[in-house]
């Protein structure tokens, strides 16, 4: 008989939804680390990232037979859970960072291609801390495009699924968050000698 750890997501979360104790316990297990890790660098907060991991798993448990396999994967179904959960949160908390005017188009200029980070340039000095703050000054649709590609390394398709929109916008959010994070981060560094330090350092954050 198949084991319920050889099942994937999707065959998973059919069990649960058949009754499957176990199935869930394993999903849970699965998944609740990336939940959390998300919800802690959108918010800063333990407390949030705990409420929301919490709502998620309860969401899914009434609400599972809403995922659709043809449009994508359990994990990007749950983290677009999570995402609506923790900005509903901040909204409520008034912890987003104030939005802009900015369009998605409206980049700065700069030396460096979409797909290369320019915050690879930063040094060493820059610390964890500062980079996590910078992170949350963020308006809400960069700071998601950076938490997700960047500190959680999910790839520009599965995040256009979980945001709901096309990849050309990840790619033109995630620019515009890149350059607004080095234009932050770079005053700190400016006496430093040069050295690789990038966002994604911040994730021992989590």
């Amino acid at each position: 008989m198949t084991q319920n750890t050889d099942l994937n997501d999707s065959e998973l979360l059919r069990s649960m939804l058949a009754g499957d104790e176990e199935a869930l316990a394993l999903l849970y297990r699965r998944r609740q680390g990336s939940i959390y890790r998300f919800a802690l660098q959108m918010s800063g907060s333990k407390t949030i990232a705990e409420d929301v991991t919490q709502e998620v798993f309860l969401f899914l448990m009434r609400e599972g037979h809403v995922f659709d396999p043809a449009r994508g994967s359990v994990s990007a179904f749950l983290l677009g859970v999570a995402r609506n959960h923790v900005l509903r949160r901040l909204r409520v908390e008034q912890l987003l960072a104030p939005l802009t005017d900015d369009t998605d188009d409206d980049v700065p200029s700069m030396h460096a291609s979409t797909d290369v980070c320019p915050l690879e340039d930063l040094t060493r000095a820059e610390t964890i801390e500062s980079v996590r703050r910078a992170v949350l000054s963020l308006p809400s649709k960069y700071r998601e495009v950076v938490v997700l590609c960047e500190l959680q390394d999910i790839s520009y398709e599965e995040t256009a699924e979980i945001l709901g929109c096309a990849i050309g916008t990840v790619r033109s959010r995630l620019y515009r968050a890149r350059a607004l994070l080095l234009a932050k981060l770079r005053p700190a560094t400016e006496a430093e000698d040069e050295g690789s330090a990038t966002v994604k350092s911040a994730r021992c954050f989590a």
